[in-house]
């Protein structure tokens, strides 16, 4: 073979791993989103799937150390424990609940996490209302 083909056989072998590449790249990345965007947010996931990912969302927004994260999850779960019992009772026991968990969580943070947490809260309860739920 001379050079010039050599050179012309190289640069196609290139040009065909590098499309080969990027359409791995696309396939995968379509399939994935494909995957997650067809499983409606939070109603596949088993209830400790969900606030295992609120406490890592929590976690991440408002900085909480390792020791706040497990208080956290102590405190959403026994307080998802009270709601279900409370679910058959008035909006307003629900909420006073949540009010009570909202104080105890805000009770082991720390003044600089304790804005974070309450704009945290804020959103959270924008959502529900989106959702049009009370609760």
């Amino acid at each position: 073979m001379n050079p010039e083909t050599k050179r012309q056989a190289r640069l196609w072998l290139a040009v065909v791993f590098l499309l080969g590449a990027a359409i791995g790249v696309v396939v995968g990345y379509a399939f994935a989103h494909r995957t997650y965007a067809d499983t409606p947010a939070g109603l596949s996931a088993s209830e400790p799937e969900r606030r295992a990912r609120r406490v890592a969302e929590m976690t991440k927004e408002i900085g909480l150390s390792p020791e706040q994260s497990q208080k956290l999850d102590g405190i959403i779960a026994s307080t998802h424990e009270e709601m279900k019992k409370a679910r058959a009772k008035s909006d307003a026991e629900i909420e006073g609940l949540r009010l009570k968990a909202r104080e105890e969580m805000r009770g082991f943070l720390t003044a600089e996490q304790k804005p974070k947490f309450e704009e945290f809260v804020k959103k959270l309860d924008d959502e529900r209302k989106k959702q049009g739920g009370g609760r």
